[in-house]
């Protein structure tokens, strides 16, 4: 199990208007690494909100006995969950997500600067993930390169990605 000795947290204030001049209903929220042991219900609820019940993956495909052993981030919006994503012990990360409500924020961004700082401290040189192909744009314009073939994960097509740390 790793070791959560890590003191990293990305707080982030919004501006007042941060979209095609919508108004912030929320003026900041934070990312930082959690345990799964004490963490779990927020994270499940997390990605059951956004694969589960948005994305409708099956529930035995969501869950895996990786949880236990990857490295986690949470996004909160004061003490509300809002993001996770893991990194696994390989050096892949997954299960990225944000609610609906909160896209477009940079909460994406934020975990995945967070979880390649985790990879980094970790020792890992490259990261890889499997994305969603609507995503694509996103990770590109995080660093992340495309690699192969487009592939069917969960009943989603995937493309996997990588960067170089």
């Amino acid at each position: 199990m790793p070791a959560y000795t890590t003191r990293i947290l990305i707080t982030v204030s919004l501006p007042r208007v941060y979209r095609k001049g919508a108004m912030n209903p929320s003026p900041a929220y934070a990312v930082k690494p959690v345990p799964w042991a004490v963490h779990a219900a927020d994270l499940q609820a997390i990605r059951r909100a956004v694969f589960v019940v948005e994305q409708r993956v099956p529930e035995e495909e969501e869950w895996d006995d990786n949880d236990a052993v990857c490295q986690h981030v949470l996004a909160l919006a004061g003490s509300l969950p809002i993001g996770t994503g893991r990194l696994l012990p390989d050096g892949q990360v997954g299960r990225m997500a944000v609610l609906k409500d909160w896209r477009g924020r940079g909460v994406g961004r934020a975990m995945l600067t967070l979880l390649l700082a985790l990879a980094r401290q970790s020792g890992f040189t490259t990261v890889v993930l499997h994305a969603q192909t609507h995503a694509l744009n996103f990770y590109i314009k995080q660093g992340l390169s495309a690699e192969g073939p487009e592939f069917m994960e969960a009943g989603i097509p995937h493309q996997l990605m990588r960067i170089r740390l």
